[in-house]
């Protein structure tokens, strides 16, 4: 990737992720914490609880987080044990009738043994949990997809930057091979019996970019591409600074009020 004559170096989205874990997560009385900023109700889903988390591997100059949370995760936010988030979400579950979790603001799969305790703390709730993820982390590791299929309430939804490497590397600034780590998460998922579908960011996308996509995701599993949910910018205040400070051009996007009720 080349800008006004010199190479821009592109990063390592393993080696980040990595490298990320150790400013948000950390032991304590042999528990890993995870660092959080927030936990909150949201319209998503029909309705779900969600914990905002410090802290993602992956750069997208299209994030809604705010750079403070964004590049600065050793700064903001609380760490808290895996028994603590479960106790919050459940409680706020209870208040508004709920029955849908998510860990969002941040790339959940950070700090593995954290989510992983965190599930069990959840086992037996009657709660669904959404883990929405890159995929980088699982793609990377096939037996992180083994151990979160002990807890059937997990649906996965992996969400592709893009449809395609070259597309991925522009929305990211991270190296290409990485969007070959969110399809083979996709794989991984599926072997080990986890519920999973793709959703691919199509803002910057062209319609034969897309369709080639849908190509890939068959070869794989045919399930992937009848699932795809095909994901577009909501222009929040703070995404349309971000696009135009990297000179983001789209083709489709949302206002936050004009989002149909489908998307929703």
């Amino acid at each position: 990737m080349r800008r006004r004559g010199f190479l821009l170096a592109l990063y390592d989205s393993v080696v980040r992720h990595e490298a990320v874990e150790k400013l948000v997560a950390k032991k304590r009385d042999n528990v890993q914490e995870r660092k959080y900023w927030r936990f909150r109700y949201d319209r998503w889903y029909g309705g779900i609880v969600t914990a905002d988390a410090v802290g993602c591997g992956l750069i997208c100059k299209y994030c809604w987080v705010s750079d403070t949370v964004m590049c600065q995760p050793a700064r903001i936010g609380e760490f808290y044990p895996p028994e603590r988030v479960a106790d919050i979400l459940v409680k706020m579950t209870q208040k508004r009738k709920l029955q849908q979790v998510r860990v969002s603001g941040g790339e959940p799969t950070i700090g593995r043994s954290h989510l992983l305790q965190l599930l069990r703390n959840l086992d037996e709730k009657a709660l669904l949990f959404i883990l929405e993820t890159n995929g980088i982390l699982i793609g990377n590791d096939r037996s992180y997809a083994e151990e979160l299929s002990k807890h059937n309430f997990v649906h996965v939804r992996v969400s592709l930057k893009g449809c395609n490497e070259k597309e991925f590397a522009i929305l990211t600034g991270a190296r290409p091979e990485g969007f070959g780590l969110q399809l083979k998460a996709l794989e991984n998922l599926l072997w080990a019996n986890v519920k999973c579908h793709p959703a691919a960011m199509i803002s910057f996308s062209t319609q034969q970019s897309l369709q080639q996509l849908t190509q890939r995701l068959k070869s794989i599993n045919a399930k992937l591409s009848d699932e795809l949910e095909t994901e577009e910018l909501i222009l929040y205040p703070n995404v349309r600074r971000k696009m135009k400070q990297h000179n983001l051009k789209y083709f489709t996007a949302y206002t936050p009020e004009g989002v149909p009720q489908k998307r929703i």
